[in-house]
This record gives C-alpha cells, sequence and structure tokens, in this order.
C-alpha cells in the first residue's frame, strides 16, 4: 500500500472552521459506499477462501472507496493538509494532494483470510483505536438520565493543534504535519489489511512526511 500527499503552501487561516459544512455532500456519498465496500468485503472474504484471489472489479471497488475517504479526510479533519476541495469520484486523482494506492494481489493466502482480519490484526487495532479515535472517552449524564458520549483519537487532537496554530501564525507546522501523515498511513495500512486487501503484515512503523517509503516500489498506476 501506498499513501502519499503534498502540503498546500498557502492554507486558509479560517476555512477549517466550516470544512465540517463543507464535507457534508460527500459523507452523503460516502455513507452507502461504506455500507457497499462492507458488503463487497464479504463477498471477497469467501472468493478468497475458496479461489485465493480478489475479484478484482471488486478490489478496484473498494480500493476506489478508501482513496476517496482519505481525499475527504485529507481535506477535512484528519490532516486539514488542503483547500482544495475533494472530487467526488473513485477514480485516481493525479492532480490532487492527498493520494492513495494499493497493489492488485494476483493471489492471497485462503487460510489467511480467516484469522489476519481480526486476530492477526488485533495488535493493530489496539493502536489504531487511540491513533483515529479511541484515545479519549468523556460521558455525560444529564438530568434526563441520557449520557452523551464524545471521543477523539491522537490525530484528531494533534489536527487541532495544527489548526489552532495555523489560524494564529498562518503556517502549518511542518514537523507537525509529517507526523500527522505517519498516523495517518498507519491507519490506513491497517484497514487495507483488515479489508483482505493484502497479506503483507502492516509494519509497526511510523512513516512520517508526505513520501510514502512504499512510492518506490510501487507505480502511480497500480
Amino acid at each position: 500500500m501506498r499513501v502519499d500527499a503534498r502540503l498546500d503552501p498557502h492554507l486558509s487561516r479560517w476555512l477549517w472552521l466550516v470544512k465540517w459544512v463543507l464535507t457534508i455532500p460527500h459523507y452523503i456519498v460516502l455513507i452507502p459506499l461504506w455500507i457497499a465496500f462492507c458488503a463487497v468485503s464479504v463477498i471477497a472474504f469467501f472468493a478468497i477462501l475458496f479461489t485465493g484471489r480478489y475479484p478484482r472489479a471488486l478490489f478496484d471497488f473498494n480500493v476506489g472507496v478508501m482513496r476517496w475517504t482519505w481525499r475527504v479526510s485529507y481535506y477535512a479533519y484528519s490532516a486539514l493538509g488542503t483547500d482544495q476541495y475533494p472530487p467526488f469520484t473513485l477514480a485516481e486523482v493525479p492532480d490532487y494532494p492527498a493520494q492513495l494506492h494499493v497493489l492488485y494481489p494476483e493471489h492471497l493466502s485462503r487460510g489467511l483470510v480467516l484469522v489476519k482480519w481480526w486476530l492477526l490484526a488485533l495488535p493493530h487495532l489496539l493502536i489504531v483505536g487511540i491513533l483515529a479515535g479511541g484515545g479519549t472517552w468523556l460521558a455525560v449524564n444529564s438530568d434526563t438520565n441520557n449520557y452523551s458520549w464524545t471521543g477523539g483519537g491522537l490525530i484528531g487532537l494533534l489536527v487541532f493543534i495544527a489548526a489552532i496554530v495555523l489560524a494564529v501564525t498562518g503556517r502549518y507546522p511542518r514537523g507537525l504535519y509529517d507526523f500527522i501523515l505517519g498516523l495517518n498511513r498507519w491507519v490506513l495500512r491497517v484497514a487495507a489489511y483488515t479489508s483482505l486487501m493484502t497479506d503483507a503484515y502492516p509494519p509497526f512503523r511510523l512513516d512520517t512526511g508526505g513520501t510514502d517509503p512504499a512510492t518506490a516500489v510501487i507505480a502511480p498506476t497500480a
């Protein structure tokens, strides 16, 4: 898997305040796409179990959903790395600042498919829970005995800090950006592994910066 991004040199100081509104049309489309993603993953599970292959059309669809999601996340609150509005497409958009590619596997292990998405991935899932949303939880009990829950992961916290610095100084701290990209890359690698797209176990490694080390070995057309 390869996750690349480039930081816009001139980000708006205040646009991040309304990006949650601007991305609503994307989320309206992405919600049913992710429902389809889950259904396709179940079909792919049985296809791999019986044939050792991930049907190419299904693979391309699921990669497209992940690619679209990464573009929206990069624009919004997983990175705030660009003010360029994400396109509405599953296809690769070469000139967009956020890129995601997964090399199509000609063969996948029929045995690993039974355990990699839950048992083998468990150590990573615990880490991803902290990075992407399970780091802190708060429950508030109101007078009506209703509970409200909010969760915020390390990525969200660091992006919020970056947004405050951007608003005050007009600059996105480069070191913080590189670190945030490394965290997102870790989450996306685990997502590809648990979605059965690869048998390559995700490394316990923080590859920071906008350029993925896999760039040298995965062609842009993959």
